[in-house]
């Protein structure tokens, strides 16, 4: 079977592996980052939060079933109210608790984020749109290209890059802190997942990480979408390899090449150590492709 069917296969599944997971089992780990942002790690995206006299703003917010836990944990850093949540993308395992936070907090996104959780945006002929989530689990406020959230002595700023892992993807900057989250434009558990049918491509997610790093100082804290806290040093070695791969499929498919022969010749060898258990290489070489091709595929579809 090819990559992309099993890819296809997988994801299908995923909400469904999402809802039978035992979350009782779920512990939520604290880490303070610096200044006043912490990490918060449980089932799904990392959490970032700042907290402080003002209350607390969390950045994307797991599995719906943590809600509670999440809670638990911020209040053991500080007994605030939660203000507002930044949603980095739409996907499932960073948006899952906007319903239980939307009651009582502001859900901020950028403008394709809530249309993708409207059930909105394109995808390929054939395949179904993303369920509509309630009312109540949208983004109230968004923006196009950024916004800032002055809380807790921080100028949280929110910036939009086109085109990443999907085309809803913000970055998330504390400067008084010197922490910035990521989201999954950035991950440590090996290849990423770029979502081809939801906009994403190899193109913008080295392009948002290009200037990513151009903004920051070196000696700042990054929260990546999934994973360990990490450097500067980390991200830029994860865009080397961005570049690297991405410049070995698009010569072999100048050459004629198709993805199968570029799996066959092990063209992506060199950076076997990337190879996970979610994205194995032959699966990077196929979503390079489908990227650099423009092509998308029916059932290449969200990871949660």
């Amino acid at each position: 079977m090819r990559f992309t069917s099993l890819v296809g296969a997988f994801l299908a599944v995923a909400p469904l592996f999402a809802q039978q997971q035992d979350f009782s089992k779920v512990q939520m780990k604290v880490t303070k980052v610096a200044g006043n942002v912490y990490m918060l790690e449980g089932s799904g995206g990392n959490i970032g939060v700042s907290a402080g006299e003002d209350g607390i703003v969390i950045v994307d917010d797991q599995f719906a079933p943590l809600a509670g836990k999440i809670r638990e944990a911020l209040r053991g850093i500080v007994d605030k109210p939660v203000r507002f949540v930044i949603n980095t993308h739409y996907h499932g395992d960073h948006t899952g608790s906007n319903l239980e936070f939307g009651g009582t907090s502001t859900i901020i996104a950028q403008d394709n984020v809530r249309k993708r959780l409207m059930g909105q945006g394109t995808t390929p002929p054939g395949k179904p749109a993303n369920p509509a989530q309630p009312k109540g689990a949208l983004p109230v406020v968004t923006f196009e290209h950024d916004v800032t959230v002055h809380m807790n002595g921080e100028d949280i700023r929110a910036l939009h890059f086109p085109s990443g892992h999907t085309d809803g993807d913000s970055i998330i900057f504390f400067p008084n802190s010197n922490v910035v989250h990521m989201g999954d434009d950035f991950v440590r558990y090996g290849f990423p997942y770029i979502d081809v049918d939801s906009g994403g491509s190899i193109d913008g997610m080295i392009d948002a990480m290009d200037k990513a790093i151009g903004m920051l100082p070196a000696d700042v804290k990054v929260i990546p979408g999934h994973g360990a806290i990490a450097s500067l040093t980390d991200v830029r070695e994860f865009v080397a390899m961005l570049k690297g791969t991405r410049d070995i499929v698009r010569q072999g498919m100048a050459n004629g090449k198709t993805a199968d022969d570029l799996k066959k010749a092990k063209a992506l060898a060199a950076w076997q150590k990337w190879s996970g258990s979610f994205i194995t290489t032959d699966g990077w070489i196929d979503t390079l492709f489908n990227s650099l091709s423009g092509q998308k595929n029916v059932g290449f579809t969200k990871h949660n």
